[in-house]
């Protein structure tokens, strides 16, 4: 569907330009934007080795997993019925601090074997389970307080103050996990009800 949309973008524009006798804008368009986005991506690779090494260290100081071990009776209150021990467990909240300091490479294959916990957990492994459910909800919202690669966009962009986005993004990741966790439980409710 969104490569729907963008081809429309792209031929309606370009129509209309044509349309205009406005074609020579569009070309040189064309190329400034081709050239801005190489530099944006040369700038950009030599901030994310810096933070994607900072993020490695992280994790292999165990600095991620002092995080999840705070996490962790938050975390199990939202899982009923996953015991603290289970290695779904585990992988969700690496999952989770791994999103939360904007580590978004480490936090996919934590993920994906959550995910894969869980299935195991799962009695009709075609339909996704509450506690599925729940995680995809945080997941997809995810508080983060480091937003590494929106600040290294900006630093590639030539920003001032590249990380005057920290405040805002915290703010709004976690209004969105609160909605998240909070519609999930409403959900969870309502589907409590329709079983009685």
């Amino acid at each position: 569907m969104v490569n729907l949309v963008w081809i429309v973008l792209i031929v309606g524009g370009i129509l209309v330009s044509a349309w205009h006798h406005h074609m020579m804008i569009v070309t040189e368009a064309v190329v400034a934007g081709t050239d801005k986005a190489v530099e944006v991506a040369f700038g950009f690779i030599g901030i994310m080795a810096l933070w994607l090494g900072l993020a490695r260290i992280a994790e292999e100081s165990g600095l991620m997993r002092g995080f999840a071990k705070l996490l962790a009776p938050l975390v199990s209150r939202l899982f009923p019925g996953i015991s603290p021990d289970h290695p779904a467990m585990g992988n969700m909240l690496m999952n989770m601090v791994a999103n939360m300091l904007g580590m978004g490479s480490a936090a996919t294959p934590f993920g994906l074997k959550a995910m894969q916990d869980l299935q195991q957990l799962n009695p009709v492994k075609d339909v996704a389970t509450k506690n599925m459910i729940t995680f995809l909800a945080i997941n997809t919202a995810s508080i983060n307080l480091v937003p590494a690669t929106v600040i290294a966009l900006r630093v590639a962009a030539g920003s001032r103050n590249p990380t005057a986005i920290v405040g805002p993004t915290i703010f709004a990741t976690a209004v969105a996990t609160v909605v998240a966790i909070t519609v999930d439980r409403i959900f969870r409710h309502l589907s409590r009800d329709d079983e009685d």
